[in-house]
């Protein structure tokens, strides 16, 4: 029984955020964390937990015109130089059942003004099969600066707590849940 958790990562705030995430999961159950370009296509079959997550661009999921956007406005490579999890999660093949979960980095105000990569990636993976309901949004402190290391304390150890609480939505071995 394991955990993956996959992101994409412009300027690696959401790179942060996704090893927080994997710490507090980490827990309760292995984990590894990939970047969405080093990904497996075939999920492994010990993985019973997928999370997902990636940058908000234009109210969603990254596509290639606002990665190539992204990469335009600063001087140093970015994190994720290739496909987004827009793509892979639909190149994915599943052999089995997975529980999953989506996350996404967006600049601070009402989702309905700055929208969430993670409601879409929960649909994209749920066309996949997946079982997944669960998503949370973590914010980046500011929309002027620096592009890089915009992630506050408080943010980090949420979404350690997040992923704390992703355990829950393993399956039950031996008449106890893990974690």
């Amino acid at each position: 029984m394991r955990a993956l958790v996959v992101y994409e990562s412009m300027f690696g705030n959401t790179e942060h955020i996704a090893n927080a995430i994997a710490e507090g999961l980490g827990e309760s159950v292995p984990v590894e964390t990939v970047e969405v370009g080093h990904a497996p296509l075939a999920l492994p079959p010990e993985v019973d937990l997928l999370v997902v997550g990636g940058p908000t661009h234009a109210h969603g999921m990254t596509r290639p015109a606002s990665r190539a956007s992204a990469a335009g406005q600063v001087e140093a490579p970015l994190v994720s130089k290739g496909e987004g999890i827009r793509e892979w999660i639909g190149a994915l093949t599943i052999g089995h059942s997975v529980e999953g979960a989506a996350f996404d980095t967006r600049v601070n105000g009402p989702a309905i003004l700055t929208g969430s990569a993670s409601t879409g990636a929960l649909k994209a993976l749920r066309s996949r099969g997946i079982r997944a309901d669960t998503h949370a949004s973590f914010v980046l402190e500011g929309a002027t600066g620096s592009k890089f290391n915009r992630i506050a304390d408080t943010e980090l150890e949420r979404a350690r707590a997040w992923g704390r609480s992703l355990a829950a939505l393993l399956p039950v071995v031996g008449g106890t849940s893990v974690g």
